[in-house]
């Protein structure tokens, strides 16, 4: 674990990068606007929101490929375009492209020679799960596998924080569910791991913390428990023939949504909410308690980063 990671003080983690108020503006669009952010060692940040919410411009003021127009970003103290800094960060960007015609092995060492002290190769191979497949062409490899060579050059030079911007786009589910384990490893390793992602299901997966981006500022922080328990700590479903007005007025409950033929109720006290509204219908039907997700919370928080939720996109 690099010395950087903790301060002097017990339980007080030191960040291994962090942005510090910064503003970046393209032409009249102001993507990020005093925008702060810190990544610890061991942990996951989800960095959230819709389409122009900032989170990309975000990622490349960190890695230093764009410089802010106010306040900084740094790299285990340094400004993240030294070389003592790029050679401790690793990315795997929503939009990369790699030479179809070399195998995977040629890539990876390509990219190894970049470094000083880079990862061996066949660990590389074995922790992406590509060893079977060192010797293919990238042109003639899946979209999952492609994936994971591209995580693989990212962690070529053993990088102490890991930016990941939307690693899962595209892929199928059993792709998907390998490539959250290798990014859990990441974090257990020690390294602060930055994932944007578009699929708040990944989000809820895998943070230990969540940053809720909107309009370039950050709208809501916290564990996702914390997300979720802010908003509502439960959802109630069921058909009933009370008016959605009264059921608004139970007590603890925060919003009511229509839902195919029924209702869903968001209560902080789901068990209380249960006692009063079974005596007022004894028609009711289907009814379901579940915990409310990360994108209950965040429909709540802010309405269009919710909604675009589920659609990967390009965000400037």
């Amino acid at each position: 674990m690099h010395p950087a990671v903790r301060s002097n003080l017990p339980g007080h983690p030191t960040p291994l990068a962090a942005l510090h108020s910064v503003s970046k503006r393209f032409g009249a669009h102001l993507a990020l606007d005093g925008f702060s952010l810190e990544l610890l060692a061991g942990q996951i940040t989800a960095l959230l929101g819709p389409n122009g919410a900032g989170k990309s411009t975000a990622v490349r003021v960190l890695l230093g490929l764009t410089r802010p127009d106010s306040g900084h970003a740094e790299v285990l103290g340094r400004n993240p375009r030294s070389s003592e800094a790029r050679t401790s960060l690793g990315a795997m960007l929503q939009v990369a492209r790699a030479p179809d015609t070399l195998s995977v092995r040629e890539h990876i060492e390509l990219f190894r020679s970049y470094y000083p002290r880079p990862l061996p190769t066949a660990e590389l191979l074995m922790r992406t799960g590509l060893s079977a497949l060192e010797h293919q062409r990238f042109g003639t490899l899946s979209g999952g596998q492609k994936q994971r060579v591209l995580l693989a050059l990212a962690l070529s030079g053993d990088p102490a924080v890991v930016c990941l911007d939307e690693p899962t786009v595209g892929l199928d589910p059993q792709s998907r569910r390998q490539l959250w384990n290798e990014i859990r490893a990441l974090a257990t390793a020690g390294k602060a791991v930055l994932l944007t992602t578009h699929y708040l299901e990944e989000a809820d997966a895998l943070a230990h913390q969540v940053v809720l981006l909107e309009r370039g500022r950050t709208v809501r922080s916290g564990t996702p428990a914390e997300i979720k328990h802010s908003v509502a700590a439960a959802r109630i479903r069921c058909r009933t023939q009370i008016d959605p007005t009264a059921l608004r007025a139970l007590p603890t409950v925060t919003a009511v949504e229509a839902d195919r033929g029924g209702v869903i109720l968001f209560a902080h006290d789901p068990q209380r909410v249960l006692r009063e509204l079974l005596p007022l219908d004894d028609s009711l039907s289907e009814l379901e308690v579940s915990a409310a997700s990360l994108e209950d919370a965040i429909l709540a928080l802010a309405p269009t980063a919710a909604s675009a939720g589920s659609v990967p996109g390009v965000c400037p």
